[in-house]
């Protein structure tokens, strides 16, 4: 009996490791608006792992999607904005440090993405913390492959289905790192994007955020 077990369970444990048991991360992204549930990518290691620690200490916590353009994306994670006083500009606060690029996801509706300083910034780092969430739009075989002549990329059949239906913003694609993807409450991100803002695109109600690790 006990040489049964012990083979169940090694079987079990070949198994895991044969069918890729790694481990999937959710985030619930909280707003007045309502809650987007969002996975973070394992092909992103440093940016997932950075952004769990982060919420895991609550870092984002009444901090405000202080960057708002409709047909293209909501942004948030700047420390600054906590509190910040109506019409202060906002975008330039992080944590201290970048992350190193890890580029290679399209810009799908609903991908969350590190914001970034395009100047003097060659290696294309990421804010600490500043991220945004794609609202995009759908997007044409003959856009798509402008494109993929501009920036010297290749869509698969796939990819060119996503974004001729929910669409996004491939303007940005190998240009900034995608770490993760909205799969519940899209509409959310539509309600926020919105909302009325003042000529620097933040919104003129507050739009707090809260983020939690979640389940799927």
């Amino acid at each position: 009996m006990k040489k049964i077990n012990s083979l169940l369970i090694c079987s079990l444990f070949m198994c895991l490791l044969s069918c890729g048991g790694e481990k999937v991360n959710y985030v619930s992204i909280e707003t007045e608006y309502g809650t987007m549930k969002a996975e973070l990518y394992n092909s992103t290691p440093l940016h997932r792992d950075n952004f769990i620690k982060l919420v895991k200490e609550s870092f984002y916590d009444d901090l405000l999607f202080h960057r708002v353009i409709q047909g293209f994306m909501i942004q948030g994670g700047d420390p600054q904005s906590r509190n910040a006083p109506a019409g202060q500009s906002l975008g330039t606060g992080g944590p201290g440090y970048l992350i190193d690029a890890e580029i290679g996801a399209p810009h799908f509706k609903g991908t969350l993405a590190a914001a970034r300083t395009g100047s003097g910034n060659p290696e294309k780092r990421s804010s600490g913390s500043q991220f945004y969430v794609v609202q995009g739009s759908v997007q044409t075989d003959a856009a798509l492959n402008n494109f993929e002549t501009q920036k010297g990329i290749k869509y698969n059949e796939s990819q060119r289905q996503k974004y001729k239906t929910i669409g996004g913003t491939p303007m940005l694609d190998q240009d900034y790192t995608v770490f993760g993807e909205v799969v519940e409450g899209l509409d959310v991100i539509d309600k926020i994007a919105a909302v009325q803002k003042n000529a620097g695109d933040r919104p003129l109600q507050d739009v707090k955020m809260k983020i939690r690790l979640s389940s799927k």
